[in-house]
């Protein structure tokens, strides 16, 4: 047999995802009243919601639950076999049950009903039939409908488990905001790595005012830079006038082009003189993710922080920031990041 050719090649892969593609689109329109049902009762659910499937179903469930718990809904999984050896234990009668499989009548799964409605537990079934035992045991069915599998023998899961996912997340996120979950939610459920730093508010942070280099516009640079540090270095000054507000900045960047361009004499004038007039900042409250965006867009390494009235709170410094994708910030249509900025 002779070896496929790339584009014989990059034609089977086109194949596989047209077809899931078409079966997301078509679970998209023939959306209806079952799916309304089963997001409402996922949004009035008082404890977690359960989410257990076998195999590949099972794989997707684990997703699911993850993404339910990770947007505002209390969620786990349960494995269908663990549960009839003691894990149906994790059932409380607040809870409510999602459960997964194409057929409907997959055995690990069916043998935990009778439990779940012995416990008056409300079940969603996402499923292929209606009709199948998992169908007839549930309060609401979302149905997957009759799939043809992607693969060339047309039996293993792929195009049935791409429309329960899709299926899956929609309800989820759905219900997400139905709760009205916010960035600051989000936020507190992904503390960690550079997802949770850009979804922090920019006083989280920022180098608070007392850790930053301060001065007034009629200070000289040499009596400014001769100041004994506040505590780490930070490469910018802020420049305040006698009201609080800040009226400048003069960065690390700007000392060194004085001494590039031999302007000695700038050292005993006004820091005033040479600071950088209404910087770029960042608003009081405002999210870390915007302030980045700022940061990457106009090249900067420092951003003050700034109240409604114009007065530093303190400073956000790119050292700092360090392992923060910044290539995932969001842009607008113009392709700028939508950061708050203020003279």
């Amino acid at each position: 047999m002779a070896e496929p050719s790339d584009e014989a090649l990059i034609e089977q892969g086109r194949q596989v995802l047209r077809a899931e593609g078409e079966a997301i689109l078509a679970s998209a329109d023939s959306l209806a009243a079952p799916f309304c049902q089963a997001v409402r009762l996922l949004q009035q659910c008082t404890g977690s919601v359960v989410v257990t499937g076998m195999g590949k179903a099972g794989l997707i469930g684990r997703k699911l639950s993850a993404t339910l718990a990770s947007t505002g809904t209390p969620s786990h999984f349960l494995h269908p076999a663990e549960a009839m050896h003691g894990d149906l234990g994790a059932l409380r009668r607040d809870d409510l049950v999602l459960a997964i499989s194409q057929s409907g009548e997959t055995a690990e799964l069916t043998q935990i009903l009778p439990h779940v409605d012995a416990r008056s537990i409300p079940l969603i079934a996402l499923t292929g039939r209606a009709d199948s035992t998992l169908g007839r045991a549930a309060a609401v069915v979302v149905a997957t409908g009759k799939l043809l599998e992607a693969d060339s023998l047309g039996v293993a899961p792929s195009t049935s488990t791409t429309v329960m996912l899709a299926l899956g997340d929609s309800m989820a996120l759905v219900v997400s905001r139905l709760r009205g979950f916010s960035h600051s939610d989000f936020a507190a459920r992904h503390p960690g790595g550079s997802l949770g730093m850009r979804l922090l508010k920019v006083e989280q942070a920022m180098r608070p005012l007392e850790r930053c280099r301060t001065a007034a516009a009629d200070e000289t640079v040499r009596q400014v830079f001769a100041r004994p540090l506040p505590t780490r270095r930070t490469g910018a000054v802020m420049i305040v006038a006698a009201d609080g507000r800040l009226t400048g900045i003069f960065t690390d960047s700007d000392l060194a082009r004085l001494f590039e361009h031999r302007h000695d004499d700038a050292l005993d004038r006004p820091i005033g003189e040479v600071m950088t007039c209404q910087p770029n900042t960042a608003r009081l409250g405002s999210r870390l993710e915007e302030a980045i965006g700022l940061l990457e867009s106009r090249r900067l390494s420092e951003l003050p922080v700034i109240d409604e009235a114009g007065r530093p709170h303190g400073l956000l410094d790119i050292v700092d920031l360090v392992g923060v994708d910044l290539s995932a910030v969001e842009t607008n249509p113009e392709g700028q990041p939508s950061a708050r900025t203020a003279a």
